[in-house]
């Protein structure tokens, strides 16, 4: 079982230890200099490559080269820092920290131009910390500070903003389809890897679509489900990235790799982006519906385990140990009258199952929605009608 991380970068011991690592490699890679060119000399047979083979190359690393580009005068470095602390002494064997005024870089990730004004787009642990102060390195070095404009409350996105001046435009990048992509498709990733090297560009494939992986860090964690799997290589510092397609259109957003795997990266589709962002417009921030239920996902292995009367649907269950309720007081649920132990089977008339996961239904909803719930109550199956609203209100 692999561990997942998202990546930004915070500089700690870690880069200390790629710092030695790469002063090995460098002896390594100088060994390996030196046999290859040993190996010049020698009358060694070289297959012919033809002329069409050839020219089918150069217009590939062609289009490659001018997708980069393109996209980079869009990718910006997103700086977290923060105010370091110093001891003062209250009394004899009194000491206590404060603020000392001075803040240093102490990490930092990736973001892109959504809009010409300054709207840019990240993933949201980039810019968790609310006490961290946050400024954006343009692609030709320039230092802004930042506005984190919006923090979504459910996915792994964020939007922040830089002021133009002088009556600037940015370059917007081009927001692309994500559900029209395939496996094997070529794609580029670009980011700031390492919080060192800005508008880093990696060209790989989509691995895989639908993926669900468990990231963060070993204090805080989440589920991200739908990802897109890709072999281009992501570093630490890459998160809130954009994964484009050849035609430089972004299909992604950077945001995981798999701790002690190579070329496992995962990045959120554009199309859940596309969500947000048009819920900014709309609201002045990022919100998401809300039907207010805790849930175990009901299958053959639960409904035998529980002696459930059927194999499918969402079993609300509160957790008593945490003292977290099945249904969220005051929640369209609760409002409805949902309760404790009743087991939801369809919303809008599609059954919750393995392929229909309940969160998902309603993430495709809009706040103010009305959706139509089945569901089963002491064996009988009941209907309602449940208006849906903002998520934390």
């Amino acid at each position: 079982m692999h561990k997942y991380f998202s990546i930004p970068i915070f500089r700690s011991l870690f880069v200390l230890l790629l710092i030695c690592t790469s002063f090995l490699a460098g002896a390594v890679g100088g060994a390996w200099v030196v046999l290859l060119y040993q190996t010049q000399g020698q009358n060694i047979a070289t297959p012919k490559i033809s002329q069409k083979l050839t020219q089918k190359l150069v217009e590939e690393e062609s289009g490659a080269i001018a997708v980069a580009k393109s996209v980079t005068p869009s990718v910006v470095s997103i700086v977290i820092s923060k105010e370091l602390e110093s001891i003062v002494q209250r009394g004899p064997f009194l000491f206590e920290s404060e603020g000392s005024g001075e803040f240093r870089d102490v990490g930092g990730g990736t973001g892109f131009f959504v809009s010409k004004d300054g709207l840019i787009l990240t993933n949201r642990h980039v810019v968790s910390d609310e006490e961290a102060q946050y400024s954006v390195v343009l692609s030709d070095g320039r230092r802004r500070s930042a506005e984190i404009l919006s923090r979504d409350p459910l996915n792994d996105l964020a939007i922040v903003k830089i002021v133009p001046e002088n009556s600037e435009k940015f370059q917007p990048l081009e927001i692309g389809d994500s559900s029209a992509l395939q496996v094997g498709q070529t794609v580029l990733a670009v980011g700031n890897s390492l919080a060192e090297f800005q508008n880093s560009v990696t060209k790989g494939v989509i691995s895989g679509l639908g993926r669900e992986v468990v990231a963060g860090t070993f204090q805080d964690q989440e589920l991200l489900r739908n990802l897109l799997q890709t072999d281009a290589a992501i570093n630490p510092g890459n998160s809130g990235g954009p994964l484009v397609n050849i035609a430089g259109q972004v299909v992604g957003i950077n945001t995981a790799i798999a701790g002690g795997a190579e070329n496992i990266g995962f990045a959120i589709p554009i199309n859940e982006a596309k969500k947000a962002l048009d819920s900014f417009y709309e609201f002045g921030e990022i919100v998401r519906p809300m039907l207010g239920v805790r849930y175990i996902p009901v299958n053959k292995d639960v409904a035998e385990a529980l002696e459930l009367p059927v194999d499918y649907g969402a079993l609300l269950r509160g957790d008593p140990l945490g003292g977290e309720p099945a249904v969220l007081s005051g929640s369209p649920a609760d409002q409805v009258g949902l309760k404790d132990g009743d087991i939801l089977l369809a919303i809008d008339g599609v059954t919750l199952d393995e392929e229909h996961m309940l969160s998902d239904l309603i993430s495709e909803h809009a706040v103010g929605d009305t959706i139509r719930v089945r569901y089963m109550r002491n064996k009988e199956e009941l209907e309602i009608d449940v208006t849906l609203s903002k998520f934390g209100s």
